[in-house]
């Protein structure tokens, strides 16, 4: 009599040159195994109760043998694919009837079995076409050669299959809850809040679970497999081997699926040889996060762009098995940015503006009547900010802005003028801005390239400081102030200081040291110095430059702690 594994053998040997026992949740050796990946190498049989992974080539169908010894048997077959959708059936041949030749009790050749097995026709028991995680369930199956196969039509691919003859007991997926949806509990601009009834896996089997959350902007996704597949940014994701060339269907470290070992390999990675494939396909980086969060039901995702839809994914994962099941996905749209007022812009007025960190302001500005030009003067007293203007929705500039600038716009009849104010990452920005198309004279004050005030330690004395600064061709009013302030005076406290469009009218008449005008039509003459005296011996003062405009408009200088001697 021929053991029934001898017939599955038989069939089996083109795709292995060395015999080997077909795994059956009936062996003791089952176990060790199964811990045995080298036990599969080669192989294209499916042990009963484990997961495996294996790779499709476009085009290229693959086979998958696994037997049922009895009738009667519990059966359940699960295809999970990765990233892109498989073709695939299950079809049952029954084995050649054991007969003896001749009734001497020898069996009919093998290779006569082979053939009678390869040439029969199996009878289909399922198919399928997608990419859904799909399962063949049946409680009584009849023995035989069950053979499973796969095709994908749209590209090269990897996927994952699992079959046991005992589902009951297994129950290697998570379960998922009667009610499997995720839910938007919360939505804001830039969060959005999920829950999801919990997994019966956790509360009623008391097995150790986790639960990833998955964002992106394209799809949900129906398995945590195609997940890491997009999320596999390494070239080595396709480099898999030829058809025909013997590979293990356990060890895919090296074509991107997860691996314990796959950072000690990632010198053969670097430098893959041109035997082991096709070539590498270069996969651009997605825009997708996975973010696994413990045993927690309620997930708030955050750093979101407002006004922009976005799909969310649950998967529950058993820390055992590492086998997970997906939670029926949901998307959602942000909030829109609040919003903004538009300020409207008289013609030759200052107006004040404050914009937020990261922030934005609109203004607008709509001449009465017809012009050729607009003028814009724009003094930013704290950080950079970035300008753009558009006329009649054309943008005409774009660009950043810092300390005191003038633009001048070509004009048109009638038009109007978006202006938007956008601040920076460092904090919130404060300006001045003016729109005309009658410039004069400057409503702002011309500024040297640098405004700082440069102090003479070498003319420092007990009870005065002498400092210097730079002037303009211009004819402008220059008024100094001091302020005696703490020896432990900091940077913090000084950029506090560095609001440019203060005035001198903030400041306390006692701290105004004197005013001057001042100008020179040649640049490198234009150097001033002031001595001020009146100070107190070994200490610190914060002493400022303003220059005044003729539209009255001041700037200040970059201020300067300036220290007296102690000993004299």
């Amino acid at each position: 009599m021929v053991p029934l594994r001898w017939c599955l053998l038989w069939l089996l040997l083109p795709l292995s040159s060395r015999t080997q026992k077909l795994p059956t949740r009936d062996e003791e050796l089952f176990q060790m195994q199964i811990r045995d990946k080298a036990f599969f190498h080669d192989s294209s049989v499916i042990p009963d109760g484990a997961e495996i992974s294996s790779y499709l080539f476009r085009d290229t169908p693959k086979r998958y043998f696994f037997m049922v010894e009895e009738d009667n048997t519990p059966l359940s077959v699960t295809v999970t694919p990765c990233d892109a959708p498989l073709e695939w059936k299950l079809s049952l041949q029954e084995l050649p009837e054991e007969t003896s030749g001749e009734g001497s009790g020898d069996p009919e050749p093998l290779e006569q079995q082979k053939q009678q097995i390869i040439n029969e026709e199996g009878t289909e028991l399922f198919s399928y076409k997608g990419n859904d995680v799909e399962y063949f369930i049946s409680s009584s199956s009849p023995s035989g050669l069950y053979q499973l196969e796969l095709l994908s039509t749209e590209k090269d691919t990897h996927f994952k299959v699992y079959a046991t003859t005992t589902p009951e007991s297994d129950q290697p997926y998570p379960e998922l809850p009667y009610d499997p949806r995720v839910d938007v509990t919360s939505l804001g601009r830039t969060t959005v809040t999920l829950a999801w009834k919990p997994s019966p896996t956790a509360s009623l089997l008391k097995q150790p679970i986790q639960y990833c959350v998955v964002i992106n902007k394209e799809h949900n996704f129906k398995s945590l497999c195609a997940v890491e597949a997009k999320l596999s940014a390494d070239d080595a994701f396709m480099m898999a081997p030829k058809p025909g060339l013997d590979f293990s269907p356990f060890d895919f470290a090296h074509f991107g699926f997860p691996s314990d070992n796959l950072g000690k390999e990632r010198s053969f990675l670097t430098k893959p040889s041109p035997k082991l494939g096709r070539h590498v396909y270069s996969r651009p980086k997605v825009d997708i996060q996975k973010i696994c969060i413990g045993n927690k039901n309620v997930f708030t995702v955050s750093d979101l762009k407002p006004d922009t839809q976005y799909y969310f994914d649950v998967f529950v994962a058993n820390s055992n098995s590492n086998m997970s099941t997906a939670y029926v996905g949901t998307f959602a749209r942000t909030k829109e940015e609040a919003k903004q007022k538009t300020v409207e812009l008289k013609d030759g007025k200052v107006t004040d503006v404050f914009v937020k960190r990261k922030g934005a302001k609109f203004l607008r500005f709509a001449p009465v009547s017809s012009h050729q030009k607009v003028t814009l003067f724009i003094h930013s007293c704290l950080d950079a900010l970035q300008i753009q203007v558009r006329r009649d929705g054309k943008l005409l500039l774009s660009q950043n802005v810092e300390g005191i600038r003038q633009f001048q716009l070509r004009g048109k009849p009638k038009a109007k003028y978006l202006i938007r104010l956008k601040g920076n990452k460092k904090g919130a920005s404060m300006l001045k801005i003016l729109a005309t198309t009658r410039p004069s004279k400057q409503a702002f004050p011309s500024l040297p390239e640098d405004t700082r005030i440069k102090a003479f330690d070498k003319l420092r004395t007990c009870s005065s400081a002498t400092v210097a600064w730079l002037g303009t061709q211009e004819r402008n009013k220059f008024c100094i102030y001091k302020k005696e302030v703490d020896e432990n005076y900091n940077e913090d406290q000084k950029r506090r200081e560095q609001n440019q469009c203060l005035g001198p009218d903030t400041r306390k008449k006692s701290e105004k040291v004197l005013c001057k005008y001042f100008h020179s039509q040649n640049l490198q003459k234009a150097v001033t110095t002031e001595t001020i005296k009146g100070l107190q011996p070994g200490k610190s003062y914060l002493l400022d430059v303003y220059v005044i405009g003729h539209g009255g408009h001041s700037v200040k200088y970059q201020s300067k702690v300036v220290k007296t001697r102690k000993f004299c």
